[in-house]
């Protein structure tokens, strides 16, 4: 798998940010921090109309590699504790009820 995807969608959304504020910057030269603010709604405005495509097949490739790790459920994890605790569970478990039972 490689990563043009998330590549090419990296480029443009700095494009659809780092153009506007450009354009903003020479109009606004005393204001930068109204520039730039205005420069992030614009593009994430603009990311948001016209980036679909790109934004799709980021998704799908983070989907599809999460889909690749192993999937771990609650019964594997309940064996493998059963499994580990088998030989010291009787001790144990006599001491923990005489610590929890109340005092009369």
């Amino acid at each position: 798998m490689t990563s043009r995807p998330v590549l090419v969608y990296t480029v443009l959304r700095l494009l659809a940010f780092l153009v506007p504020l450009g354009v903003l910057w020479l109009l606004f030269p005393d204001f930068p921090l109204v520039a730039a603010v205005m420069a992030a709604a614009i593009g994430a405005s603009l990311s948001i109309l016209f980036l679909r495509r790109p934004r799709d097949g980021v998704s799908e490739r983070i989907y599809s590699a999460r889909q690749k790790r192993t999937k771990v459920t609650d019964a594997d994890v309940e064996d493998s504790v059963v499994d580990g605790n088998d030989g010291g569970a009787g001790a144990d478990s006599g001491a923990d009820s005489a610590e929890d039972s109340p005092r009369a």
